[in-house]
């Protein structure tokens, strides 16, 4: 299982091992070498089918789930490095039917401490582009999961703030919480 990602403003895509794949809302202990968590918002599908170059007009065919979550990254120089690091991709479940997607009042919401710090409608358009330009250099496989980052990479939380809340929540359900602890 791949967790294929498509970075915000790129035209290509990276892999992350399944090894970093968080789902179950587990507190994350932040490594001491690690001064600043930084962090995507993403929307993800669940591919059904495998595949290799997808034609957009079939994208949809390719999978049957998504939702949104969070890639989290370390201040490491190396930004592979920084990918790699263990229970930095969440991808929380119980995933959402794709209908749910045109639901006009299904936002993805993001908060820290409390306070809101992102929010986004799920894009079937921006999902389904993501899938197409993953399946160019890589086959994709039923079980993967490809998703695409929906805003720029920023801080999340640094050493001096300690611990800190981070929770989400999509169509009033919640997502995940948990605490990031320095």
């Amino acid at each position: 299982m791949n967790i294929i990602i498509k970075p915000h403003g790129s035209s290509s895509c990276y892999c992350r091992p399944d090894t970093t794949w968080e789902r179950e809302n587990k507190d994350f202990y932040v490594p001491e070498n690690v001064c600043t968590m930084y962090w995507a918002p993403i929307l993800f599908a669940r591919i059904s089918k495998a595949g290799k170059c997808i034609n957009p007009k079939f994208a949809s065919r390719y999978y049957d789930a998504f939702s949104f979550g969070m890639l989290m990254y370390t201040d490491e120089k190396e930004m592979a490095f920084s990918s790699c690091a263990d229970h930095t991709s969440l991808l929380p479940f119980p995933l959402y039917n794709n209908i749910v997607m045109e639901g006009e009042e299904n936002e993805y919401k993001v908060f820290k401490c409390g306070e809101q710090i992102f929010n986004a409608m799920a894009d079937r358009n921006l999902l389904e582009d993501a899938i197409c330009k993953a399946s160019e250099r890589t086959s994709v496989r039923i079980g993967d999961f490809v998703a695409v980052e929906l805003d720029v990479l920023r801080p999340l939380a640094g050493r001096e703030e300690g611990k800190t809340g981070i929770k989400a929540s999509f169509c009033g359900n919640d997502l995940y919480e948990f605490q990031l602890i320095f």
